[in-house]
């Protein structure tokens, strides 16, 4: 299982340069139920909604998203490793994908945020390789 942040999806919504492998569709994604919202906030912020409205739906209509539970939240509270403090929604992030670890999910973190990817290390929570199969 694949724990998708919102700079996966953001990517490839907005076709920035860095894309994520085709592979990564093919997999069971996850995220916090967080993701709708920062999808939705900056299409709506520049203007995409009507443009890229059907996609954003499709891709967020394609991941299970993971509530912020009490448990999730409490976690968010607590420091995390590293010299780096997280941003808020980052810590939310993995919060949600530490829960699911906690409760015996083989999941890997899908990011292109270097700040949450070396946290998510040193918590050992195994990162999805973002550069593989790239090629066309």
């Amino acid at each position: 299982m694949i724990y998708l942040d919102t700079s996966v999806a953001i990517a490839h919504l907005l076709a920035e340069d860095r894309q994520p492998p085709g592979s990564l569709w093919e997999e069971t994604l996850i995220s916090s139920r967080l993701l709708e919202y920062e999808v939705w906030t900056p299409l709506h912020a520049r203007g995409l909604a009507t443009s890229h409205g059907e996609a954003a739906r499709w891709l967020i209509g394609r991941i299970a998203l993971l509530e912020l539970t009490p448990s999730v939240l409490a976690r968010a509270l607590a420091a995390f490793p590293g010299p780096d403090p997280l941003r808020t929604l980052d810590a939310l992030h993995l919060a949600s994908c530490a829960y699911l670890v906690d409760h015996g999910q083989e999941v890997a973190l899908a990011s292109y945020d270097r700040r949450m990817t070396a946290v998510a290390r040193a918590m050992d929570i195994p990162l999805f390789d973002l550069e593989a199969s790239q090629t066309a």
